[in-house]
């Protein structure tokens, strides 16, 4: 496989980078584990450019990038002068000009765009709110690794449909023959142009692809993903949300409803207790103790919560390798 050079979206992946990227990982994350440190990226510095904020996305990258002898640099989103004073195309290529390498997090896919666009040197998406495919990598590495294999599971992501975390795992899981449920009410399912895209990639691969908002159909499914029912930006949504996802909480009772032994995914963070301030909050003013997620639930054998944010740092070093190294 030629340099992966950038990544933006999942759609732009074919099968075999995907694959190619996996295997790498799996050997990467080998060879940290024995202690071992290649300096595949020796010298090099990285840009993180963060507008929105992040516990797994800064610290995967940050150590990632250490691992493999690289320098990443934090750059928020008041430290430099990106979207106020300067534009998007004078700061891509002011940092391109410094920077062997750039990830970028926050709202718009334009601006991850134009920042590949513009800068000359490789830019991975960390974040938009269309795709998140650094976490999607980190699914199918936390999938093959439980159970050996990706061509035939199925997923069924349970919640809101249409966010980023939904459209990645269901591109990046079709292009590698992992079938797909969405299971969400009608106003969250995925946009058409998220639908056209799956139903193209479940041609090419053979793997299926269902849209419902029937929780019954669960049933069969070797993993039960779900996310936060409001994103960032969302904040003010969260009585909307409640009403229209109370129904679609991943439970004991969902759980088994797969007829499966199934495991539990979830990106993080996830509102499954009340540990956190923003969690006692919204807990207490809606009268709920758990919201997407039961508390049973994310802390079960069958939850791979964990080892999903771990692989987040696995597959990122990969995807830097990639981008820089011929596999």
């Amino acid at each position: 496989m030629p340099t992966l050079n950038s990544l933006t979206a999942d759609n732009l992946l074919t099968e075999k980078e995907i694959l190619t990227i996996l295997d790498l990982a799996f050997k990467l994350k080998a060879q940290k584990k024995a202690g071992k440190r290649p300096q595949l990226l020796a010298g090099k510095n990285i840009a993180l450019l963060f507008e929105k904020t992040s516990t797994r996305t800064r610290a995967a990258f940050t150590v990632a990038a250490n691992d493999l002898g690289a320098f990443p640099e934090f750059l928020g989103k008041a430290d430099i002068q990106f979207g106020t004073k300067e534009s998007l195309e004078d700061t891509a290529k002011v940092l391109g000009r410094m920077f062997d390498g750039i990830e970028y997090r926050g709202a718009k896919q334009s601006v991850v765009d134009g920042l590949a666009q513009h800068s000359g040197v490789p830019v991975w998406n960390g974040l938009t709110d269309e795709w998140h495919p650094t976490q999607m990598f980190a699914d199918l590495l936390t999938l093959k690794e439980h159970f050996g294999y990706l061509k035939g599971l199925t997923v069924c992501f349970v919640g809101d449909g249409r966010n980023n975390v939904a459209n990645s795992l269901t591109i990046g899981c079709l292009k590698v023959g992992v079938n797909v449920v969405i299971i969400a009410p009608k106003q969250l399912q995925p946009a058409a142009n998220i639908v056209d895209i799956a139903q193209q990639c479940s041609q090419i691969s053979g793997a299926t692809y269902f849209v419902s908002d029937n929780i019954e159909d669960v049933k069969g499914a070797d993993a039960i993903y779900t996310d936060v029912w409001v994103s960032m930006g969302e904040e003010n949504q969260y009585e909307e949300r409640i009403k229209l996802l109370k129904n679609y909480q991943v439970n004991e009772a969902l759980m088994t409803a797969t007829g499966k032994k199934s495991v539990f995914l979830h990106c993080l963070p996830a509102f499954h207790d009340l540990e956190t301030e923003v969690g006692k909050e919204v807990y207490h003013s809606y009268g709920l103790a758990e919201l997407e997620v039961t508390d049973a639930v994310f802390r079960s054998k069958n939850s791979l919560v964990f080892d999903q944010a771990e692989n987040r740092m696995h597959t990122i070093k990969a995807i830097m390798v990639a981008s820089y190294h011929q596999l």
